[in-house]
């Protein structure tokens, strides 16, 4: 199994943004800072989720365990479902990636403080829009 820390960052809100993931497991340690545009807070952390699906199919991996200390992101995932019609296309993506590439993946929150690695690299994705 593949443990893949995820984290959004915005420098206002919105501002530059950028997503960090840190992935782990099975031999495998890949750290991305992902820019992102100018987009909020939120926006970031379902695209942090929809990079992370990416990365990790692209891999073939077919066991992942994510992990965010996101509660929206964590909750869409869980119920499938955002109540926001704008984070609607992020959830949708997310689905089809987990559907269509891993015979297993779930989604747990986590506090902040065990985020740490994802959280760097988020905001240092943010520094790299400029």
């Amino acid at each position: 199994m593949v443990e893949v820390y995820i984290d959004g960052a915005s420098a206002g809100n919105p501002g530059p943004s950028g997503a960090g993931i840190f992935i782990k497991g099975e031999g495998y340690v890949i750290k991305e800072s992902i820019p992102l545009g100018t987009m909020t807070n939120h926006h970031a952390e379902f695209s942090a989720l929809v990079e992370a699906l990416k990365i990790c199919a692209g891999h073939g991996f077919s066991i992942i365990s994510l992990r965010t200390d996101s509660q929206i992101v964590a909750d869409a995932v869980e119920k499938r479902y955002v109540k926001r019609e704008e984070f609607q296309k992020y959830l949708n993506e997310s689905l089809t990636l987990m559907d269509d590439h891993f015979d297993y993946c779930f989604i747990k929150w986590i506090p902040g403080k065990q985020n740490k690695e994802a959280d760097f690299l988020s905001k240092r994705a943010v520094q790299m829009n400029k």
